[in-house]
């Protein structure tokens, strides 16, 4: 596989996927110590450095989509109680919603996964948006990096 900019570009674009993973980690812990769910966003800051221009990694697609899934996880683990049927019922349910409101993000299928096999508290809910929120930074961050090194290579 042929890289798509040198070796010290290419580790730059990840420098910030993994500095806004470690973020989050960061976030988690002081605030609740639901560590399960950065597992989602830590996929989505990988799929953001592989490709930060595609429909999948936009900021509305990743808010949207992993916002929904953690209120669906959420709602059926208290609906169902934590278990297989909150767990099968939120993955489904997640993935129809991500298609029909053309929001396809594939780590938010773990979300709603996290959000309903283990009931968290409403400040879950809270922690896990600031995250999402840190992470779609992340979107932004990666797409003027990725300008600004096509700009320097194409000069």
């Amino acid at each position: 596989m042929q890289r798509r900019l040198g070796l010290r570009d290419e580790l730059l674009l990840a420098l910030l996927p993994t500095v806004t993973v470690l973020l989050v980690l960061g976030l988690v812990k002081t605030l609740g110590g639901q560590h399960l769910l950065c597992a989602t966003l830590a996929s989505s800051a990988m799929l953001i450095y592989l490709d930060p221009k595609h429909e999948t990694n936009t900021v509305r697609t990743l808010v949207l989509a992993q916002m929904t899934a953690a209120l669906v996880g959420w709602a059926l683990c208290l609906l169902f109680g934590p278990g297989y049927l909150a767990a099968g019922t939120s993955m489904t349910l997640t993935i129809v919603l991500m298609i029909l409101l053309n929001a396809v993000h594939p780590p938010a299928a773990s979300t709603a996964l996290a959000f309903s096999l283990r009931l968290g508290e409403k400040s879950s809910l809270t922690i896990f948006g600031l995250a999402v929120g840190i992470t779609a930074a992340l979107v932004l961050l990666q797409r003027v990096v990725l300008w600004f090194l096509n700009r320097t290579v194409g000069t």
